[in-house]
């Protein structure tokens, strides 16, 4: 008898908008306080600086003003998962993109507060269902949402990295549905059920090929903490490095996943 088709995770649409809206708050809140000093550092994200990675974030969430702009899809050709192995390719217009916006904004604590209190707005006016035209395809609204948890965290992590001391606050329920919407990005990228991939207190999942494990403790399993996976998924931390720095627990044959990593560039 063949395994059980696994059902795609669902998400509580009004959970990640509150999520999307206080990671975008906490972002806006911390930008506000920088110094000149502390937007020309450097970060980790190639030439930008703290500059350009703000502008980005500001970007990030204003993709979905965008699409709303666009005339709505005739149908549903794609989903949340796509999104998650369609981003590498938009690399050149996005840093093109983001030089713009960093040098058009003066204020930028300004320009988030702006798109916080326009985003809710939409938020409000559009349902869930909406159907929006994106990179990847088209999806409902209330899954492109979600998406933004990932950008929202991901970016807050990378400024933290850039300012010393910066300490910009994790919404919880951001937090989570990007570590779990990564996470299922894994278990799509190599299915199966050999080797269980345990992120908690957030997810929980099965991948890569081999023999299917059915009670006790799995024969090959990986374990670590939300930041440390986003970073391994998104390749801000190389698997050698999160294994040196005792940063993964992952024991069993098929507990390497160098292989898979990073998920997105």
């Amino acid at each position: 008898m063949p395994p059980a088709k696994k059902r795609p995770r669902t998400y509580d649409p009004a959970k990640v908008r509150a999520a999307v809206l206080a990671q975008l708050g906490n972002v806006r809140e911390t930008v506000r306080k920088l110094s000149p000093e502390q937007f020309a550092l450097p970060t980790r994200l190639g030439e930008w600086t703290v500059r350009e990675l703000v502008a980005h974030i500001g970007m990030a969430v204003t993709a979905v003003h965008r699409s709303l702009d666009k005339p709505e899809p005739a149908k549903q050709d794609a989903v949340l998962l796509d999104w998650a192995f369609a981003t590498a390719a938009n690399s050149s217009a996005i840093d093109e993109f983001t030089r713009h916006l960093a040098e058009q904004h003066t204020d930028l604590g300004a320009y988030l507060a702006d798109i916080e209190q326009s985003l809710g707005r939409l938020l409000d006016e559009h349902p869930g269902s909406r159907l929006l035209e994106t990179n990847f395809g088209a999806v409902p609204l209330a899954d492109y949402v979600v998406t933004r948890t990932v950008e929202l965290v991901v970016h807050t992590d990378d400024l933290n990295a850039a300012v010393p001391g910066l300490e910009v606050p994790y919404d919880r329920q951001a937090l989570a549905a990007c570590t779990r919407l990564l996470a299922d990005a894994l278990a799509a990228k190599a299915p199966g059920a050999s080797t269980e991939v345990r992120i908690p207190p957030y997810a929980v999942v099965q991948c890569i090929e081999g023999p299917r494990h059915t009670r006790g403790t799995p024969p090959n399993v990986v374990e670590t903490d939300p930041l440390t996976w986003i970073r391994l998924a998104t390749g801000r931390l190389t698997w050698a490095d999160a294994i040196q720095e005792a940063r993964v627990s992952a024991s069993g044959e098929r507990a390497d996943l160098s292989g898979l990593l990073p998920l997105m560039r």
